[in-house]
């Protein structure tokens, strides 16, 4: 009878010292510093899902023909980085004091279809004008490297608020960080695009103006970098002293000596 006990006993204490070992592998987050991360990550969540509403719509650009006299239609066309769209608008629904056709969002006939470039490898032509295929694929492929990086920050953070592990709030602020910089590029290199559009051919006189897109996209970035930033200063452990409490002792330990 002795045997069976000293076995269960000893199971026992094992368990326990297993136990208390993943109790100190495992640090558990404060409610202060879980109510922190939250807060930061609904910042970040402002600016995925603003980059995403980017990524997905067609407003980046507009490109606006001149109105002419003695037409009841004037033309203009929209593209982001997927798709474009020619659209027909009624002279009388533009402004008066607006020499171009447009705004894009104005009622009209509308022809979408998406860039062949990821498809068959042509250029499109707008207006006469060709687009330079490098540069708008380099910017929808940085754009989905982007939207790939929020997804592993997302993935971080959820680990770090469901599993109490605080180091996880490091590499998910560099995700965030490096994703913001990466839709500011992808900005950079769309506008570059953009330019190499318009220069391309000038026989058709247009405006061009960038749209609600892009304003989405900037935001998106600043706040993703925002958002990477505020996961920095939530992952450096807070010092057990105020900063000014140090220089006081140590001024008074130089004096005593």
């Amino acid at each position: 009878m002795m045997w069976p006990n000293f076995f269960v006993q000893d199971d026992e204490q094992r368990m326990g010292m297993r136990t208390r070992a993943g109790g100190k592998r495992r640090k558990a987050l404060t409610d202060e510093q879980e109510g922190k991360i939250k807060l930061a990550f609904f910042v970040a969540i402002v600016g995925m899902t603003l980059t995403v509403l980017a990524v997905g719509t067609e407003f980046w650009v507009e490109l606006n023909t001149y109105k002419q006299n003695h037409t009841a239609i004037c033309e203009a066309a929209h593209y982001g980085l997927w798709k474009f769209c020619y659209k027909k608008l009624w002279v009388e629904d533009v402004e008066e004091e607006r020499a171009t056709c447009g705004p894009a969002e104005l009622p009209g006939e509308a022809n979408c279809s998406y860039f062949k470039f990821f498809t068959t490898g042509e250029n499109a032509h707008i207006f006469q004008r060709t687009t330079k295929k490098e540069l708008n694929i380099t910017a929808a492929v940085v754009s989905l490297l982007s939207i790939t990086l929020m997804a592993m920050g997302s993935l971080c953070i959820t680990m770090a608020l469901s599993k109490g592990i605080e180091f996880l709030l490091k590499p998910a602020s560099i995700f965030f960080i490096i994703s913001g910089i990466m839709v500011l590029v992808c900005l950079e290199i769309f506008r570059h695009s953009v330019r190499w559009l318009i220069t391309s051919d000038e026989t058709i006189p247009l405006e061009y103006e960038y749209s609600w897109s892009v304003a989405c996209a900037v935001a998106s970035g600043s706040i993703l970098i925002f958002g990477g930033g505020c996961f920095i200063l939530l992952s450096i452990p807070s010092l057990p002293k105020k900063p000014w409490e140090y220089c006081i002792k140590g001024r008074s330990s130089s004096t005593t000596s």
